[in-house]
C-alpha cells in the first residue's frame, strides 16, 4: 500500500449527507468528513465527548449557532469547537448547498515535524515562504 490517497469530495457521494472522507482515503490519525447541507437545511444541535471539531467551509454560507451567538461563515470560513462546546451548523443559503469539511480529533498537536527532503534545493525557499 502507498503513503498516500487522492481523492474528491464530489467522488464520494451524491446528495445530502455526509462523505465520509476518512474511510475512502484510509485516514487513521484523525477523523474527517465533508458533509453536503441542501438549501435551507437547519442542522443538528451535538456535541462531542472527546473529540474537538473543526469546520473549514468549502462551498455555501454557514449558519452557525453556538455559545448563545449566531454568525455566519462564507467560503473558507474556519470554526474550532472544543468538544463537550454545544453547536449547531445549518445552511443559510435558500438556494445553493453547503458543503464543509470537518476535522475532529484527540489529544493534541504534533510539533513542527516537517522534513525537507532536499535540503539544499529548497531550504532558502522555504524560508522564505514565511510560516
Amino acid at each position: 500500500m502507498s503513503g498516500y490517497t487522492f481523492g474528491s469530495i464530489d467522488e464520494l457521494g451524491d446528495g445530502p449527507g455526509f462523505r465520509k472522507v476518512r474511510h475512502a482515503l484510509g485516514v487513521t490519525a484523525f477523523g474527517v468528513n465533508a458533509i453536503v447541507f441542501p438549501p435551507d437545511f437547519e442542522g443538528f444541535e451535538h456535541f462531542h465527548e472527546q473529540q474537538d471539531e473543526l469546520y473549514f467551509v468549502h462551498r455555501g454560507r454557514a449558519r452557525v449557532e453556538i455559545g448563545g451567538e449566531v454568525r455566519e461563515l462564507g467560503e473558507g470560513g474556519l470554526l474550532h469547537v472544543e468538544s463537550t462546546t454545544p453547536r449547531k451548523v445549518s445552511n443559510a443559503s435558500d438556494t445553493e448547498d453547503l458543503v464543509v469539511l470537518v476535522v475532529g480529533g484527540k489529544d493534541g498537536y504534533v510539533e513542527r515535524d516537517g522534513m525537507l527532503v532536499d535540503p539544499e534545493r529548497d531550504l532558502a525557499r522555504r524560508q522564505g515562504f514565511g510560516q
